[in-house]
């Protein structure tokens, strides 16, 4: 589980064809705080660390940089990534050079920052609107219409890994929802949704919670 509390951006360094697809990917944390087999979060998807290392001196792959993981503070860790996740998460993230935003597992114990967060990717929204708001970016989202039902106001969404609260919502003709989030100062200079533009595609994850009562309420309509 996951709070969708980013702690740094990484940057993919290859993309290898091992029968699923290897994505090697930057980081600046300790690597003693890297275990293999540990879960960690990739831009709201959750991926288990099958290798890792520091200064990026590997094969690269197609497009790699062996000096990029240098540049980025010499660690770096890597996962497998499914035929299925690929399919249902933004395409561009599986591209050499792409940021990341990036949070470990939650530990017992932490502090639970955002919301309950489990890295399972419901569906792709992309960018409607972007407008200035004081400091802050006011950013609208289409989110599918089978996601739709899940996101209420004051609710929360996560955003390419990044627990956010819904500021409004509407329904669209075509069955889409329409939502907005305020994305302040800090979030955009520490993840990647300071770098949105109209347009642009997003992984969403619809609140944990919403889901169930959803669930529980078809039930109940069904009986």
């Amino acid at each position: 589980m996951f709070t969708g509390i980013i702690v740094e951006m990484g940057k993919v360094l290859a993309i290898e064809s091992m029968g699923d697809t290897r994505v090697t990917i930057s980081t600046t944390r300790n690597q003693c705080s890297i275990a293999i087999g540990a879960s960690i979060a990739c831009s709201g998807v959750c991926l288990t660390v099958v290798e890792k290392g520091t200064g990026f001196g590997k094969n690269a792959g197609a497009g790699g940089d062996a000096a990029a993981g240098v540049a980025d503070g010499g660690g770096w860790f890597a996962v497998d990534v499914s035929g299925e996740t690929i399919s249902c998460t933004v395409p561009a993230q599986w591209q050499v050079g792409t940021r990341l935003n990036l949070e470990p597992a939650l530990k017992l114990g932490e502090e639970l920052g955002g919301h309950i967060v489990s890295g399972h990717v419901d569906g792709i929204g992309e960018v409607a609107a972007i407008t200035p708001d004081g400091a802050s970016r006011r950013i609208e989202f289409l989110a599918p219409a089978d996601l739709a039902p899940y996101i209420a106001a004051k609710g929360s969404i996560t955003i390419d890994g990044v627990s956010l609260t819904v500021n409004t919502v509407s329904d669209e003709a075509d069955g889409r929802a329409r939502f907005g989030v305020n994305i302040i100062p800090h979030t955009s200079d520490v993840t990647t949704l300071g770098a949105l533009v109209p347009g642009a595609v997003v992984n969403l994850e619809i609140d944990v919670l919403a889901r169930y009562l959803m669930r529980m309420q078809s039930t109940t309509r069904a009986v």
